[in-house]
């Protein structure tokens, strides 16, 4: 797979991937996330969602500046 599709900031990722950028177990992340603490995951298709990587990392960014 090329650099340029791993590293792209708008592409979805998905609960592993989520999982291991955050460091959030699942449960913490659907608490927050029901909060709006977090990024909204986005249906993909009738069983599967993911996030916006840009999102994610814009979360992050927001939590080292607090």
């Amino acid at each position: 797979m090329p650099t340029e599709c791993i590293l792209s900031p708008d592409r979805f990722i998905r609960e592993p991937e989520r999982h291991s950028i955050t460091g959030l177990s699942r449960t913490t992340w659907w608490r927050l996330e029901k909060e709006g603490q977090v990024p909204k995951r986005r249906a993909l298709s009738a069983n599967a969602v993911g996030w916006l990587l840009s999102e994610i990392v814009q979360w992050q960014a927001e939590r080292r500046q607090a």
